[in-house]
């Protein structure tokens, strides 16, 4: 599976290691997914894989 935001789209990122002699290796920054139940309006409910702030902001609308 992804490591997507099933909501916002999130992705990981590509950066670098900097160590303190400057040299640069390739890293990965991933998203914060949770897995969480979600209820959808038709009364069923799925699990999905989104972002700890898609999270905040389901719970403030909610």
């Amino acid at each position: 599976m992804s490591r997507r935001c099933a909501i916002s789209g999130k992705g990981p990122l590509v950066g670098n290691n900097v160590s303190h002699a400057k040299n640069r290796t390739k890293r990965r920054f991933l998203p914060n997914l949770r897995t969480v139940r979600v209820t959808l309006e038709d009364g069923t409910t799925r699990k999905l894989k989104i972002s700890a702030k898609e999270l905040r902001t389901l719970k403030k609308n909610s």
